[in-house]
């Protein structure tokens, strides 16, 4: 059974995207361009899943993004 991750996207001072997927303590990664970042987090995905055992499902629920001035 496929399962799906939300996957948080920013871009760095370089140029780099960096993803991230909150769900999975310390899975993310980084790639030059929106494609190869997706295959990344693909395979980031699945070592974590591997490394973690079991998933729980419903451990976090992604809520949204909200921005603040300080």
């Amino acid at each position: 059974m496929k399962r799906e991750f939300t996957i948080v996207i920013e871009k760095d001072e370089d140029g780099y995207f960096l993803g991230t997927a909150p769900q999975l303590k310390g899975c993310h990664t980084q790639a030059k361009s929106l494609d190869e970042l997706m295959d990344r987090m693909k395979e980031a995905v699945q070592l974590c899943l591997e490394a973690e055992g079991e998933f729980e499902e419903g451990e976090l629920q992604f809520v949204g993004v909200q921005r603040i001035a300080v």
